[in-house]
């Protein structure tokens, strides 16, 4: 294989003229068999993301006070780069969580937290978020580690809210 500028210009093609994956193999004069590894973004990657996304009101983060509702990942077959060998495969992303305080602030604060919490992810492509007002949030959806961190672990019933 010659110098990187056989690479360069075939990522510059693929990138604004979008041609097969073997088109890019046969430039880089790599065998048809080689293969680039690709990333898959899953539910679990995204949870493990929005354990950095905390609620306004009480200290603790919106997957252990049970806020997230939802959450889909699907390949995004139209973003930039799709295709290329070694560019990142984007994933589409749609999050639905509800609030402990149900008001414009909160809702306004928590879906930028977790939009640039998400913008974070290497594979992250395009991001919808949306706030559910039903099924209305309540304590019994604190996880035990949410439990812990809020102080309420002795007892199951018991919420304080400081």
């Amino acid at each position: 294989m010659t110098f990187p500028y056989k690479i360069f210009l075939t990522f510059y093609l693929q990138l604004f003229y979008r041609k097969r994956v073997a088109v890019v193999l046969l430039i880089m004069n790599l065998p048809s068999t080689a293969m680039i590894k690709i990333s898959m973004l899953t539910e679990a990657d995204i949870l493990t993301a929005l354990r950095d996304c905390y609620d306004p009101t009480l200290p603790c983060n919106i997957v252990d006070l049970g806020l997230v509702r939802e959450v889909h990942v699907s390949p995004d077959p139209e973003a930039p780069g799709a295709g290329i060998p070694g560019v990142p495969q984007k994933h589409r992303i749609h999050i639905a969580f509800t609030l402990t305080n149900p008001t414009e602030e909160a809702a306004a604060q928590l879906a930028a937290q977790i939009q640039n919490r998400i913008a974070g992810l290497e594979e992250a492509g395009e991001t919808k978020i949306d706030v559910v007002t039903e099924p209305a949030w309540n304590p019994q959806q604190i996880t035990p580690a949410g439990r812990r961190m809020l102080g309420l672990d002795g007892n199951p019933n018991l919420i304080q809210i400081r």
